[in-house]
């Protein structure tokens, strides 16, 4: 099978990379000509385990190729997926302003019968959009030429996004009719062949599914988060509490962990489009609402912690922060709780050293030279008055505290993860703050 991929961002270019893998034929396209000539020679721009070796087999092999233009190889697909970005407008709604302008050249330009998918994340009613505005350019052109629609969102989790695509535990499809419906069952089986995970529905409950489920786990971490501050209030242990309610087989252990809030290019604004959707239809989503407030204030929380060690003095102090991305095994950056963490810090007239194994270079374009880039943790932490952990990266999960404690002006740590051993710290004579007491 041939298909088409528009757009080589994260989520176009893991789901190009895993479809050759299974034998089709895929072409990527993107404008960014310097992004499609590094991937032609097998240079992945974003960092994915196992996505580089991916690219460079299957672009050897004829089975992936990479291209500007979408034009020259519409009369050789049968199926276009949709994967171009659909960043938040000031509303909070989703910009489908690149996913429409695609649909447009794709009307300009077929001239056979195709299966348009949107992979993107949009808002309920955007396939139709898609339909709509292919139709409308068809017009123009005195055709009637035939086309099917689907929506097949994506639930590709950053650092294990291979692995999630090459084995996941369910594919959304959402189609019109049997013809859409058999095209994409014929590409999913290969991945599906020892446990057939693929949910077929209509068009608008796909689109619903993705940010439903987006909502659903952000709303699990802003609840436990909420949780843990109180614990810290009244005195209780809140990772205490998140075992004992996660052991509860009705509400399980994943996504209960206390920490510095989310962040990444999903559950931000994810929920910002869904409230903003909700709005348009007249019905305020009290819950999310509260959900995205918490995570807002949950991202200062390190900050105050340190702040009240020090009794709100910390101008001309050196701090170190572990970790940049958002979560481990990504080098992505985008709303992460670090961001906010280090804009307070150099806004009460801190020195900021940091160090992330992989997410550094992202980091220097929107930090400039604003803070100190280090090269390991213990650089970082060279006579700093704290060590604030933000992500929670292996490397940083059994560092030799000895060698820290010489290094540092003040044995201070402030852990956004609670990976360490409280008790450990402190018998080693470091001041230890956690999430939820």
């Amino acid at each position: 099978m041939n298909i088409a991929i528009i757009g080589t961002g994260y989520v176009g270019l893991v789901t190009g990379a895993c479809f050759s893998e299974m034998g089709v034929h895929v072409t990527c396209v993107d404008i960014d000509t310097e992004k499609i000539n590094q991937l032609k020679q097998g240079l992945v721009p974003i960092y994915e385990p196992g996505l580089e070796d991916l690219v460079r087999k299957n672009t050897a092999a004829g089975r992936l190729q990479f291209v500007t233009t979408l034009t020259p190889c519409l009369s050789a697909v049968e199926v276009i997926f949709i994967a171009v970005g659909t960043p938040p407008e000031e509303d909070g709604s989703a910009d489908l302003s690149h996913v429409l302008e695609v649909a447009r050249e794709i009307g300009r330009n077929m001239s056979r019968h195709l299966l348009v998918v949107t992979k993107s994340t949009v808002p309920v009613g955007t396939a139709h959009k898609i339909k709509a505005v292919i139709r409308e350019e068809l017009d123009k052109r005195g055709l009637d030429l035939t086309f099917d629609i689907a929506s097949n969102p994506e639930f590709l989790k950053e650092g294990s996004a291979v692995k999630d695509f090459m084995s996941p535990d369910r594919v959304i499809v959402g189609v019109e009719n049997e013809k859409g419906k058999d095209l994409m069952d014929k590409l999913y089986k290969p991945f599906l062949i020892n446990n057939y995970r693929i949910f077929f529905t209509d068009i608008a409950s796909a689109e619903m599914i993705k940010y439903a489920a987006n909502a659903m786990l952000a709303t699990r971490i802003s609840f436990m988060n909420d949780i843990a501050n109180l614990c810290e209030r009244v005195g209780a242990d809140a990772n205490a509490v998140r075992r004992g309610i996660g052991s509860d087989t009705r509400i399980g252990t994943k996504f209960l962990y206390p920490g510095c809030g989310y962040g990444g290019s999903c559950f931000p604004k994810d929920i910002k489009a869904l409230i903003k959707t909700a709005a348009d239809n007249g019905y305020p989503m009290s819950v999310l609402e509260a959900v995205e407030s918490v995570n807002e204030k949950q991202k200062k929380i390190l900050f105050e912690k340190l702040q009240k060690h020090y009794n709100n003095n910390l101008s001309g102090k050196t701090i170190a922060v572990w970790g940049l991305a958002f979560k481990p095994e990504t080098d992505d950056i985008r709303e992460a709780p670090s961001l906010v963490t280090i804009d307070l810090l150099l806004k009460a007239g801190c020195k900021v050293r940091v160090y992330d194994p992989i997410a550094m270079n992202a980091a220097k374009k929107i930090l400039g030279t604003q803070v100190c880039y280090c090269s390991d943790l213990y650089d970082a932490a060279l006579q700093a008055e704290a060590v604030i952990l933000q992500t929670e990266w292996k490397e940083f999960r059994l560092p030799s505290w000895d060698t820290l404690k010489r290094s540092m002006r003040t044995a201070l740590v402030i852990d956004g993860r609670n990976i360490y051993d409280k008790n450990e710290l402190k018998q080693k004579g470091f001041h230890y703050y956690g999430i939820g007491g």
